[in-house]
């Protein structure tokens, strides 16, 4: 029959369907996101680039926020530049390799940025809670360590979900509703059953989004009370200022994650589920970098330094 000779045709690639499909929101939310994009790959590069470079910033708590640029930088643009193109194409394709490629890529990095945002946050703690002991417990030695097991741990996730996923057979319908190839819409492409795969995303979402929200919660809840115990009002104030916007950060990530990634397949909204994910994928990687460092007057010193190192390379040119 038709139909069964359209089931055993084979994808060579995928329709996304993008964000919108109002033609008269195409070219404000282009404007809007390629701002966006760029505002996170300038400052996630210049994170990169200032905490390598500078030898004021060869501290764990830039070493961390260094790979926590890495993963803004990486999953934003998994994401970035191909969702860009979708506004302008009436038929926006991806192959059915670099679907897989994009999935594999985007779960390493979120996963990434879940555990480096656990390792900061315990970094604050030992910073705040035990000052006199930082250097020995957080050693260079072993942030290398964390952050090497953390790759690891976090490349057997990817490919096992996007092994997993890729393995099973997809229907005729390529059509993702969606902006970038994601597990969810994947499964709904799923011909074979999805009992399997599901309950493994939904145990990996579970340690891994549990786990690391758990780690953060815990040292901010230590932080809280060791700033209450401050004899400084100054110093309290300063303290819960930089904590507050850190929390503020890690909920909407946690917040908009959780809401995606742990409730049950027949609860999902795709158009709900594009708008927390435009939030992670793209506002988070771009107030990341304004935030942890922006605010941060070691950062400003090194961007002071930087800038006068490229004006004196200019003036003597």
């Amino acid at each position: 029959t038709k139909m069964d000779k359209h089931n055993l045709t084979v994808l060579n690639e995928f329709i996304l369907t993008g964000i919108t499909d109002h033609p008269e929101l195409q070219a404000p939310l282009f404007g809007l996101f390629l701002i966006i994009y760029m505002i996170s790959v300038v400052g996630n590069l210049g994170i990169i680039i200032l905490t390598k470079m500078d030898s004021r910033l060869q501290t764990p708590m830039y070493f961390f926020l260094r790979h926590l640029a890495i993963a803004d930088l990486g999953y934003s643009t998994t994401v970035g530049p191909k969702m860009l193109v979708n506004f302008f194409v009436d038929e926006n394709t991806i192959s059915y390799y670099f679907c897989a490629t994009q999935l594999a890529f985007f779960a390493l990095f979120i996963n990434g940025e879940l555990f480096i945002l656990s390792a900061m946050s315990y970094d604050r703690y030992v910073a705040i809670c035990n000052p006199l002991l930082y250097t020995v417990i957080m050693s260079q030695r072993l942030c290398q360590v964390l952050v090497a097991i953390l790759y690891i741990y976090c490349m057997f996730v990817s490919l096992l979900v996007t092994v997993k996923i890729f393995n099973l057979s997809f229907c005729g319908y390529n059509v993702i509703s969606h902006f970038y190839c994601d597990v969810n819409p994947l499964l709904y492409l799923l011909c074979s059953s999805t009992h399997e795969i599901q309950l493994v995303i939904l145990i990996l979402a579970s340690i891994n989004l549990i786990t690391s929200l758990l780690i953060v919660l815990v040292s901010y809840m230590l932080i809280f009370v060791a700033i209450l115990k401050m004899n400084s009002a100054v110093g309290r104030h300063k303290a819960f200022s930089t904590c507050g916007s850190h929390l503020t950060i890690l909920i909407v990530f946690y917040g908009t994650l959780i809401f995606i990634y742990m409730q049950p397949k027949s609860s999902h909204s795709f158009p709900a589920d594009k708008v927390a994910s435009i939030f992670y994928t793209l506002v988070i990687p771009m107030l990341n970098p304004l935030i942890y460092s922006l605010r941060n007057k070691d950062v400003k010193s090194a961007l002071h330094r930087a800038w006068k190192k490229i004006c004196n390379i200019f003036s003597i040119v």
